[in-house]
């Protein structure tokens, strides 16, 4: 089973699954229903207890707002934090003022259907609704690879 997973994960233009997450304000969110009005967004699944996700997170912070003036993208911070600590993420969102929209996933559903095994991982959607990109782990400046995948989906 799980090496069918790995297998869908490399398609390129796979859509997103239908999963139902709640935003941290409490509202139903269907994931295969995430849009961004026909421009690119970029999904990044983080835990409240994850440095790398943590470090990626603040730094896409710095230039977010960059970001979202020169091509319109948004960015969907998705929890995997378990049930028990899920009150600690509005906390920690508002402690790093981080503007993205945050799903809760804290049974790992929509990270399972998308055949993510560790975190920080990130993705990036374009305007048709399909997945284009997929990036793993985080290292210093990966954020601008990031934007430059978001540039050249916005050019084609």
């Amino acid at each position: 089973m799980s090496l069918m997973m790995g297998l869908a994960c490399t398609t390129i233009s796979a859509q997103l699954p239908a999963i139902t997450l709640k935003t941290i304000d409490g509202k139903i969110v269907k994931t295969d229903t995430l849009s961004n009005g026909g421009k690119p967004f970029i999904i990044d699944f983080f835990a409240t207890w994850c440095k790398p996700c943590n470090r990626e997170l603040k730094a896409i912070q710095e230039v977010y707002e960059e970001w979202q003036e020169e091509t319109g993208v948004k960015l969907f911070a998705v929890s995997i934090d378990q049930a028990q600590n899920i009150n600690k993420v509005k906390p920690f969102v508002d402690g790093n003022g981080w503007e993205y929209e945050v799903l809760l996933d804290p049974n790992s559903d929509f990270k399972r259907a998308l055949g993510i095994q560790t975190i920080p991982y990130t993705l990036i959607v374009d305007g048709k609704g399909n997945i284009v990109y997929r990036h793993n782990g985080y290292t210093e400046g990966a954020e601008q690879e990031l934007i430059e995948k978001v540039r050249e989906i916005i050019s084609k």
